[in-house]
């Protein structure tokens, strides 16, 4: 190859990852607090297929074990996640197959002895939406949904 050619074929592969889209990451964190100790709060609200419950839908484990790394959970049987991670207090989860890169974490964070705070984060790439979509919209929409999901948490976590 001479130098000529292999300059070509730089400038072409510069070129080409030069028009590659950008990322647009977004980051929705919802938070509340919870009159109770985390420890409680996370054996009412800490099982990865709990989510079926709070959002009135279904939730199976499809592979792997419940509640441990590696297990998938399908939610009302057309969405797959992945958990990703686990600690004593939280968990993250991915959509393998979500084309916006679609992430979220659940976290109970303790707030003295008989208090805690709940955190939902949801992480996306709204560069990746559907063509025409509203990214305002798609925010709003999904701080309204899990909004809800949260307080449902809530009182989950609070109840006697």
């Amino acid at each position: 190859m001479t130098i000529r050619h292999a300059v070509l074929a730089g400038l072409a592969i510069a070129a080409a990852a030069g028009a590659a889209r950008a990322a647009d990451y977004v980051t929705i964190p919802i938070e509340t607090g919870l009159d109770v100790p985390a420890d409680v709060a996370w054996k009412k609200i800490g099982g990865y297929c709990d989510i079926g419950a709070w959002m009135k839908t279904s939730c199976v484990i499809t592979s792997g074990k419940a509640d441990e790394v590696g297990a998938v959970r399908r939610i009302a049987d057309r969405v797959d996640e992945v958990l990703v991670s686990r600690t004593a207090w939280s968990y993250t989860y991915a959509q393998p197959k979500s084309p916006i890169d679609y992430h979220g974490t659940v976290e109970i964070r303790p707030e003295g002895a008989a208090k805690s705070k709940l955190i939902y984060t949801l992480v996306y790439d709204a560069a990746a939406l559907p063509a025409g979509a509203d990214k305002a919209k798609d925010v709003a929409g999904r701080t309204g949904m899990f909004t809800h999901v949260v307080q449902v948490m809530k009182g989950v976590a609070e109840a006697k």
